[in-house]
C-alpha cells in the first residue's frame, strides 16, 4: 500500500474520526426546526445527495430544497455550534489512527487533510484531539473548492504537499470520495464505517485497498 508513496491525504469525517453519525442527527434535528420529521423521506435522500458536497454546497442545496429561511452563512454557523460539543466530547479517532499517523511522522512521510466540513469544525478537531503537529496541509470545505466527487481538494492538497498525485495515498470512506482520489490520480485505500456499511461492497470496487482499521499497516 505505502510503495513509493511520498504524502497521504486524508479524509476526516468518517476517516480519520468516527463522526458520520453526528450529521444525521444535526440534520434531523435542524429541519425538525422548519417541520420535517426523522420519518420524513426528504431527509433521507439529503443526506444520500449530499454525500461529498463541501460545506457551502450543503448549505446551498438544503435552503433550496427546504426553503429555510437562514442565510447561507447563517446556515453554517447554526450547524457549527450544533456540531462542536458532540466533536469535542463524542468524536474520536478512528481505531488505530493515532500510532499511524505518529509512524508516517516518524517516517518522514508528509501529511494532509482533504474534508468537506467547515474549516472551524476541522480545526477544533486537530486542537481537541491534538492532532495540530501531524498535518502539512489543510483543505476544507471552506475554502472554495468544489466538493467530492470533484477531485478538486486532493489535487490542491498534493499541490501545496509539492508532491506528484501518484506519489499521493488518499484515506476515505464514502463512495463520492473514493471517486474524487481516483479522479486526482491517486491511490485510495477505503476506511470501514458504521455509516458507509451498506455501501462496502462499493467502496472496495473503486478503491485500490480496504481497511477495518488503521492497526498493522506498516506490519
Amino acid at each position: 500500500m505505502l510503495q513509493d508513496i511520498q504524502a497521504i491525504i486524508f479524509d476526516m469525517d468518517g476517516s480519520l474520526v468516527d463522526s458520520m453519525w453526528i450529521w444525521k442527527q444535526i440534520d434531523i434535528e435542524y429541519l425538525s426546526k422548519y417541520g420535517y420529521d426523522s420519518s420524513d423521506r426528504a431527509i433521507a435522500e439529503f443526506q444520500a445527495n449530499v454525500e461529498g458536497m463541501s460545506f457551502c454546497e450543503t448549505a446551498e442545496y438544503m435552503q433550496a430544497h427546504f426553503n429555510i429561511p437562514r442565510k447561507i452563512e447563517e446556515m453554517m454557523d447554526d450547524w457549527n455550534g450544533m456540531a462542536w460539543e458532540k466533536y469535542e466530547n463524542e468524536v474520536f479517532l478512528k481505531p488505530g489512527a493515532y500510532e499511524f499517523l505518529r509512524e508516517c511522522k516518524r517516517r518522514g512521510i508528509l501529511l494532509g487533510i482533504a474534508s468537506s466540513n467547515s474549516r472551524e469544525l476541522v480545526d477544533n478537531v486537530m486542537q481537541a484531539r491534538e492532532l495540530e503537529g501531524f498535518f502539512q496541509v489543510i483543505i476544507t470545505g471552506s475554502d472554495g473548492l468544489p466538493g467530492k466527487p470533484a477531485p478538486d481538494m486532493y489535487i490542491e492538497a498534493a499541490k501545496r504537499l509539492c508532491v506528484e498525485p501518484v506519489n499521493c495515498l488518499v484515506f476515505e470512506d464514502i463512495p463520492k470520495g473514493i471517486k474524487a482520489g481516483k479522479a486526482a490520480g491517486m491511490k485510495v485505500c477505503a476506511v470501514e464505517d458504521l455509516y458507509s456499511e451498506h455501501q462496502r461492497d462499493e467502496k472496495k470496487s473503486l478503491s485500490d485497498f480496504y481497511i477495518e482499521d488503521y492497526y498493522g499497516i506498516f506490519k
